[in-house]
């Protein structure tokens, strides 16, 4: 039962992500022609390659990360405290800070990830990207040989669920419903490269990406039937 998790005990997250090149003119003649055969079937002739690179931040293998955001409890005795802080710049700098950050301070079992859609986009895309960059991964995302319930992730979207597995709800729809301030009040995911390419503004996508985090615990709050974060319990840091 979620109402028995310690809160402390969870490490919320989020990530960004867009295309390694700013177009797909910026790949190499073989990165072109592998992207065209990795999205033949998303694509079915509908759009030119070229036109759908813009999708390439999908992908571990075509895109990268540009910002994770964290927020985590530090509630004593009946005041609560969430605390967000994010990771930018450089990839590979990105990914060694948060890699720190697990092994440092959620390398117990009783530590828990949580995110919305994070077992199947966000810890397989760091993952994935991690090796890309030579870097070990953390044992909490290490999940080589662990069965499904050994997995130290709490996922939101697996939570609405309710083992429900063709349902999808986005974080968008889901807090709208559960009357949660929507995160997407300023920029959702389809404008992120745009955003980070075009305007070159981080932190416009830092903000985003830790409304998201601080949606998902949120969420987590309503599902434990709890009273929702207000402004002054919420520290960026």
């Amino acid at each position: 039962m979620i109402e028995k998790v310690n809160l402390n005990n969870i490490l919320f997250l989020d990530i960004e992500t867009v295309p390694q090149e700013t177009s797909y003119l910026g790949m190499d003649e073989e990165t072109k022609k592998l992207w065209e055969q990795k999205t033949q079937y998303q694509r079915r002739d509908e759009v030119s390659v070229e036109d759908f690179y813009e999708k390439a931040g999908i992908w571990a293998e075509f895109g990268k990360i540009i910002c994770i955001s964290v927020g985590f409890f530090n509630n004593k005795s009946d005041i609560r405290n969430f605390r967000v802080t994010s990771f930018f710049g450089e990839e590979k700098q990105i990914l060694k800070d948060f890699s720190n950050l697990l092994n440092e301070n959620y390398n117990l079992t009783a530590h828990l990830l949580c995110g919305h859609n994070i077992k199947e986009f966000d810890i397989p895309f760091i993952a994935r990207r991690m090796i890309i960059n030579g870097i070990a991964l953390p044992s909490k995302i290490n999940l080589f040989g662990k069965k499904p319930w050994e997995v130290p992730h709490l996922d939101t979207l697996e939570l609405w669920k309710f083992g429900d597995y063709k349902h999808f709800t986005s974080l968008k729809l889901l807090t709208k419903i559960l009357g949660i301030q929507s995160p997407k009040d300023d920029i959702d995911g389809s404008e992120v490269a745009r955003v980070f390419y075009i305007e070159n503004d981080i932190d416009r996508i830092v903000t985003y990406c830790e409304k998201d985090v601080i949606a998902v615990a949120q969420v987590f709050l309503k599902m434990r039937r709890e009273d929702l974060l207000v402004d002054d319990e919420i520290l960026h840091v």
